[in-house]
């Protein structure tokens, strides 16, 4: 049994595996010391890695007690199962290359276009068990929040249903950021497709739902993409 921690700025999910299964996942708006710690009992992992954008790992690793396995704390130091063309690893996002690992896993051998969309959407290349790299946009609710706060007038709009070409502001808007990315995520498939035909396009993220409803080209959805790429590292690793 493996336990992967992903922490990021706003929460913590958890995910426990079992020879390689996901069976059960957990999501902490704040880090629950006494929650965290009734998990661990109750599933008793061997091994935990933690992902984290935080300074608390030593906090995480004491809650984890005495597991029979190791603790992992995974940084770019971090051996893995792909190799890593990224020419600073210091500064990549560690979730990036988990989420390119855990689709890598579930498509091995295949061109793969990994994209989260979560805050920011990330445009992610694997090939050939390589990390290409990749790009980094503003995701759907910052280009909501830059155009009402970097503006007197324009009013704070969601996502939702809307003609193509908006007939009030708030359409125009709604329209106008969410066409733009869609078009976005179809210029960055159509790249990929070119030059590897056989490429498979694998979208996780909180606003992968919306994507994957809206959009017409053949995406495989994985919403717990960074759980599973932690997990194979430490399986890596253990």
């Amino acid at each position: 049994m493996n336990l992967a921690i992903d922490q990021g700025n706003s929460s913590t999910k958890l995910g426990f595996f079992d020879k390689g299964k996901l069976i059960a996942t957990y999501k902490l708006v704040f880090l629950d010391k006494k929650v965290i710690s009734e998990l661990i009992k109750r599933y008793r992992p061997n091994n935990i890695i933690l992902s984290s954008v935080t300074d608390q790992t030593k906090e995480l690793e004491q809650i984890s007690g005495n597991i029979p396995g190791q603790f992992l704390v995974f940084d770019h130091l971090t051996p893995i199962p792909v190799k890593n063309g990224y020419k600073t690893p210091e500064t990549l996002g560690k979730d990036r290359l988990a989420a390119v690992i855990g689709a890598a896993a579930i498509y091995p051998d295949i061109p793969l276009l990994v994209i989260d969309a979560g805050t920011a959407i990330t445009f992610d290349l694997y090939h050939d068990h390589v990390y290409y790299g990749g790009n980094i946009s503003p995701g759907l609710k910052m280009r909501f929040a830059a155009l009402h706060q970097q503006t007197s007038r324009l009013p704070e709009t969601t996502t939702g249903d809307t003609p193509f070409w908006g007939k009030t502001t708030e359409e125009a808007i709604r329209s106008g950021v969410q066409n733009s990315l869609l078009m976005e995520f179809e210029g960055y498939i159509k790249k990929v497709k070119k030059q590897y035909p056989d490429a498979k396009t694998v979208l996780t993220g909180g606003d992968a739902d919306f994507f994957v409803s809206y959009t017409k080209s053949i995406i495989f959805a994985q919403p717990n993409l960074v759980l599973s790429g932690l997990n194979r590292i430490i399986e890596y690793n253990a």
